[in-house]
């Protein structure tokens, strides 16, 4: 079996370590997350995980020393995005023989442009860090071998890198449909089941707490539904469950707000989603957004911002709802006319579903993930023959 190792610089999800761990021999080789996690949930197999210095730079010296002393071992590198651990694994690649790809899964300078919007409460936006993030996404593009990314959208952020390589779009561990799938039962006994709230909507949300996911605007559409006498209920899942219940006090809407921390994928996230009436992703930038995928497999409408990667899978009268960034005024008609007509909401997300079946399935992602891993291993071995005197 082919021997992989997996570099995880910002927290990986749980589903993509077990699927990798299912079709190759894993090795993690992770950067320590201070106050979290560094796998979103403990896998269903013990998986071999190095967890290495929660500082990036002294991260991207681990990962060059593991890669090199462990060389004779790793058949091929998966590494996160294409920062300073991209650039030890591209380097490390180099010296090496290794074929290493970057998997990237979000617009990182787009990401960190987000703080300017939130400097008084999250990290501070600083212009030589977004320069060093610029200056770094240069350099792997132009000694990288090869790019796995989300999205079409991705695709077209790491071309403006100046990137020759070769890019493949995979949306990596993508929705298991069998497990994400509309419920069997009425929603009522489902949210019993879940000690959620038996009258009201109950709109979804799970994105992290984070600048690009603007968890404010929803929070303000929320404030003006509400205002307006809709029975309507928030339910969070995230690690940053406590800011944002914070942030639901501070628009005076805490009791109309359900918060807790993320839930197994697999076990209890398709069950949130049949429980709720609808599913919101405010993002202002966006790789791909897994939510929206999850909740139509599940039958639930989604209303998305018409951003990044959102654009390719949820259009606005065709799958879902749409509103522009930033726009909570909109974003409060959208939830309305998603809840309010029914018979649209089914036809929407019958159609979103059907998407999600063909083109973001499990299966097919790792399917073709599998591929494309094992065709770069045999591009690198043929170059090394041809070099063989």
């Amino acid at each position: 079996m082919t021997s992989l190792c997996f570099v995880v610089e910002s927290g990986t999800d749980v589903r993509l370590v077990e699927g990798l761990a299912s079709r190759f021999d894993l090795s993690i080789v992770a950067r320590r997350i201070e106050g979290g996690v560094e796998i979103s949930q403990p896998p269903s197999e013990p998986v071999p995980i190095t967890v290495g210095p929660a500082s990036r730079l002294k991260f991207a010296g681990f990962v060059w020393k593991y890669l090199r002393t462990h060389r004779q071992e790793i058949d091929l590198v998966i590494v996160q995005g294409y920062g300073l651990a991209a650039l030890a694994a591209n380097l490390a690649g180099l010296f090496y023989r290794k074929p290493t790809v970057m998997l990237v899964c979000s617009p990182v300078e787009a990401y960190y442009r987000c703080r300017k919007l939130h400097e008084e409460t999250g990290k501070p936006f600083l212009r030589r860090e977004l320069f060093a993030l610029q200056v770094l996404a240069r350099i792997n593009a132009f000694i990288g071998q090869h790019y796995v990314v989300l999205s079409r959208h991705l695709a077209d952020v790491v071309r403006k890198h100046g990137t020759r390589s070769r890019i493949d779009v995979i949306p990596i561990y993508g929705v298991d449909t069998g497990v994400f799938t509309p419920p069997r039962e009425s929603k009522a006994a489902i949210r019993s089941r879940l000690g959620l709230p038996a009258e009201g909507a109950l709109i979804f949300f799970s994105s992290r707490v984070a600048p690009e996911k603007d968890s404010e605007t929803l929070l303000t559409a929320m404030r003006s539904l509400l205002d307006r006498g809709r029975d309507c209920w928030l339910l969070h899942r995230s690690g940053g469950y406590q800011a944002f219940m914070k942030d639901a006090k501070r628009f005076g809407i805490a009791d109309r707000v359900i918060a807790t921390d993320a839930v197994h994928p697999h076990r209890q996230l398709p069950m949130d989603y049949q429980a709720c009436d609808l599913c919101v992703q405010a993002s202002r930038q966006e790789g791909l957004g897994f939510s929206p995928l999850e909740a139509l497999a599940c039958g639930v409408p989604v209303v998305a911002t018409s951003v990044g990667g959102l654009r390719e899978t949820i259009e606005d009268g065709q799958t879902g709802w749409t509103y522009p960034v930033g726009d909570a005024a909109a974003l409060a008609c959208s939830i309305e006319s998603a809840l309010d007509d029914s018979e649209e909401a089914t036809r929407r997300t019958r159609a979103g579903r059907v998407m999600v079946s063909a083109k973001y399935e499990r299966q097919i992602a790792f399917a073709e993930l599998d591929r494309v891993l094992l065709l770069s291993q045999r591009r690198e071995l043929s170059r090394r023959l041809v070099e063989t005197p």
